[in-house]
């Protein structure tokens, strides 16, 4: 298997899937290649795998395509936010549509909800899941047992729907 060695100061090894499906391995300064040749080999499979998801996406997205995503969430992704903010007795001070690319919502102590556009590349379920997740950290900024009470009450399937989340973002 092809790979690129970049010698860091970091003291593990790692490996990473650059977008062009390129295989990095990321080394300590004075790892030898026969090591670093083990490592590799010793995590071929995920490799492999990671490799092929890589390649096998579609290419990025133009800004039109931003565009056009970003409509639609500000369409779709309010509307949902009222409904189960309604069943659970919780409104977000605003709710903001961006474009990031590393989460898929988040919301913040003012109570501000951001959803990324490109939630609206997820299935439906998924979508309401990152709602109703989100809506739960206006009451709840944790992940701890009362959140998931609170998102189990509106989405006992809550474990499914998050599994329909697990597509990379691309960067």
């Amino acid at each position: 298997m092809d790979y690129k060695v970049v010698r860091t100061g970091r003291k593990t090894l790692a490996l990473m899937v650059r977008k062009n499906g390129e295989l990095e391995v990321r080394a300590p300064l004075h790892t030898t290649e026969e090591h670093i040749a083990a490592f590799v080999q010793a995590h071929e499979d995920w490799a492999r795998k990671h490799v092929a998801r890589v390649l096998d996406s579609p290419p990025p997205q133009t800004e039109e395509d931003i565009a056009a995503l970003k409509a639609q969430a500000r369409a779709v992704l309010p509307g949902k936010a009222a409904h189960y903010g309604a069943i659970l007795g919780l409104q977000p001070s605003a709710i903001r549509i961006t474009e990031t690319r590393s989460r898929y919502g988040s919301c913040s102590s003012r109570k501000v909800i951001s959803f990324s556009c490109f939630l609206m590349l997820c299935p439906e379920e998924a979508i309401d899941y990152v709602v109703v997740h989100e809506l739960c950290h206006l009451r709840y900024m944790n992940h701890g047992p009362d959140f998931h009470a609170l998102l189990s009450s509106v989405l006992p399937d809550y474990r499914e729907r998050r599994k329909r989340l697990r597509m990379p973002l691309e960067e």
